[in-house]
């Protein structure tokens, strides 16, 4: 064998262990999340950490503005932020990730610290996930539901949800319209839609 391809050789077996090596290194469901310097968060002054991992999942909507760029997105989600924290006086923003219907996920409180999305019987043991926009009369994108399942999949990869979480809308655990009728129509077709 010439000396170029025993190189040639060499350099395809090292790819195919790298390609090994990375399916046990991460989950190849979790797909970057927008982390809260991108976005330019306010500093979170939220101290109550969640303990992990978690059995539910109350996804709601945020019933404003939609956005559907990465600049429109990190703005919108800003302006979400700015109303919890400088109006509701919040620690921080009231959800652990905000989707947008660019198809990212932004992050909020994230995985280890309790949201404000429902009230405070559900809030200690949930991970709030919001849609950015008014979802009564139209779905988000596929982009953005897809983004949401992604970030589902990954909270288990990681030991944030229980594998046999439980996922809820807003107004299964609180008088409220959220996630509008048309998302809650279609998380009640998700595997782990439960009502109950």
């Amino acid at each position: 064998m010439s000396r170029r391809c025993a190189l040639l050789a060499w350099a395809l077996l090292g790819l195919l262990r790298l390609g090994e090596a990375q399916k046990t290194e991460a989950p190849a469901c979790c797909s970057p999340i927008v982390p809260r310097n991108e976005w330019r968060a306010l500093e979170s002054e939220c101290t109550q950490r969640l303990s992990l991992p978690l059995h539910y999942v109350v996804v709601s909507h945020t019933a404003g503005s939609s956005c559907n760029t990465p600049a429109s997105c990190q703005q919108q989600t800003q302006n979400v932020q700015s109303y919890h924290v400088k109006t509701l006086r919040w620690c921080d923003v009231g959800y652990n990730f905000l989707i947008g219907e660019d198809g990212l996920v932004y992050e909020g409180r994230g995985w280890n610290f309790t949201g404000a999305h429902a009230d405070r019987f559900w809030n200690p043991m949930s991970i709030g996930i919001s849609f950015m926009g008014n979802y009564m009369d139209r779905v988000p994108p596929p982009r953005a539901l897809r983004a949401a399942q992604g970030l589902l999949a990954c909270g288990v990869a990681q030991g944030a949800l229980k594998s046999n979480y439980v996922v809820k809308g807003h107004r299964d655990v609180q008088r409220t319209l959220s996630p509008g009728d048309q998302l809650y129509n279609l998380i009640q077709n998700w595997p782990h839609y439960s009502s109950r």
